[in-house]
């Protein structure tokens, strides 16, 4: 029997994603991370600045829940429900990360040579966060929503502009991990 420490298996999981679906579209209701960050950039007072954050938040705030989900979740996941075990990737992935420096590979959910304190604070980690941070946001407006909202709020009620989203971000994906992540690295 599996350690409830372990992740849960898909046939758990995947359920548990399709009920919060069944229950989201049954209120009319969508589901994504990117309208939560609009929608607190209009609590901010974005508004002032941009017609685009010029909207009513009240009408949206419900989906603030999903962040601080998110937050508590993850600390719990962390704290609680992780067993620390190292993420058991390909021998050939292993092999063509150390050849582009990284040296942990599978010991942490994102890479410390990118995502680290002193990555962070290098003048290249600088400017790939920034340029990074940057064309995500970008990607996000200009296709309507972000991964989450597209691949599971909008592909779960069978829209076509989700599934071309979808099928950009696997496709873009692809481009990064194997022809520009190597010319950065």
């Amino acid at each position: 029997m599996e350690s409830i420490f372990n992740p849960w298996p898909w046939y758990v999981s995947g359920p548990l994603i399709a009920l919060v679906m069944a229950l989201l579209l049954y209120f009319g209701k969508t589901f994504g991370m990117s309208s939560n960050l609009k929608t607190l950039c209009t609590i901010g007072g974005a508004g002032k600045f941009s017609n685009f954050f010029k909207f009513d938040w009240k009408e949206k705030s419900w989906n603030l829940i999903v962040v601080v989900g998110a937050i508590i979740g993850g600390y719990i996941a962390t704290h609680y429900l992780s067993n620390d075990s190292i993420t058991d990737l390909n021998p050939n992935t292993i092999k063509e990360l150390k050849e582009m420096g990284f040296t942990n590979s599978g010991a942490t959910l994102v890479p410390n040579e990118i995502f680290g304190v002193e990555a962070a604070g290098s003048a290249k980690g600088l400017i790939l966060l920034i340029v990074g941070g940057f064309l995500v946001g970008f990607g996000t407006r200009y296709a309507g929503g972000c991964t989450s909202g597209h691949a599971i709020s909008g592909l779960s009620s069978l829209q076509k502009p989700s599934l071309i989203a979808v099928i950009g971000f696997f496709i873009g994906g692809l481009l990064m991990a194997n022809f520009i992540l190597p010319l950065i690295f």
